[in-house]
């Protein structure tokens, strides 16, 4: 299959590209400039550089593809949440998405798939209630933008196109993300929970999130899917596995009103809100995860 791919130089993409590369895909990834274009050539991808805000410029660059996997979006974490960066959260996020969906509509032929990304903020802080793709949205500033994101998405469905909508939880890789800012303060012997501990984190391994893209993009699936691993944990339990993992502690928790201190909003978002997502359809569909058990997934990372 020939594959489009939209935010190809991600901690996600980055790898996204070599494994649809290995399975025996063609990739055509989008590049900023030059250097993410080198970047997408040694990871095996062909580049094209354009503006995906372009849909007359992406509908002639999607010409000819079977499926387009949707990745863009400035990163969650990287900033503070003011007023400006929640502007640029959702304008990198719907904008990008509505060109995408209008440039599928142009094309001839049409890409028969659109895996988009969304998140598992979707739900909203719900403490320990079980969560599934059944579930209802939240209603702060993350559930609000993964409604609209994947409202965008799911635009492009139809006959002839199908949209599945990937909610994605905490993904483990070393190189990027949530879990590569929480290995410093542990390596420094100041790792531990964060507020309460109470809180649930539901996480997935890169590996399964990239067996997961796969297994979306060759089958017939649509509809939204949640990406992460079946065995959410606590705060606390998570601190404990990766302390073990990288050989420290995890005596030092961080309360909460620091967080708020230093984060504002988004560390309730992202760091003390508490959801216990589980991949239900995935599973009644028949996708198998590798990694179900978090000392597995973070042992097979090299902490240490």
């Amino acid at each position: 299959m020939r594959i489009f791919l939209a935010g190809g130089t991600g901690v996600i993409g980055t790898r996204a590209i070599p494994a649809l590369a290995t399975a025996g895909h063609a990739v055509t990834a989008v590049a900023r400039d030059e250097r993410k274009a080198e970047l997408v050539r040694a990871l095996g991808g062909e580049p094209v550089q354009l503006d995906l805000f372009d849909a007359d410029a992406v509908a002639s660059a999607v010409d000819g593809h079977d499926a387009v996997v949707n990745l863009a979006g400035e990163s969650i974490a990287s900033g503070r949440w003011t007023g400006e960066r929640k502007r640029r959260l959702v304008e990198s996020r719907l904008d990008a998405t509505r060109g995408l969906v209008k440039a599928l509509g142009a094309a001839a032929p049409r890409p028969r798939a659109l895996i988009s990304a969304s998140a598992i903020g979707y739900y909203g802080s719900r403490g320990d209630e079980p969560l599934t793709e059944d579930s209802s949205p939240g209603a702060d500033f993350l559930a609000r933008l993964c409604v609209d994101w994947e409202t965008e998405a799911r635009a492009a469905g139809s006959d002839s196109c199908r949209v599945a909508c990937v909610r994605t939880g905490i993904v483990l890789a070393t190189d990027g993300g949530a879990l590569a800012k929480m290995l410093l303060p542990f390596r420094l012997f100041a790792g531990g929970p964060m507020g309460s501990g109470r809180q649930y984190m539901s996480w997935i391994h890169r590996d399964d999130w990239l067996a997961l893209m796969r297994w979306l993009i060759e089958g017939p699936h649509a509809g939204a899917f949640n990406a992460t691993a079946p065995a959410p944990v606590t705060n606390t339990e998570f601190a404990r596995d990766l302390g073990r993992a990288m050989g420290r502690p995890a005596a030092v928790p961080t309360p909460a009103f620091a967080l708020r201190l230093a984060l504002g909003e988004m560390a309730d978002a992202l760091l003390l809100s508490s959801q216990r997502v589980l991949p239900r359809r995935a599973i009644d569909d028949g996708f198998t995860f590798r990694y179900t058990d978090l000392p597995d997934a973070l042992e097979s990372l090299t902490l240490k």
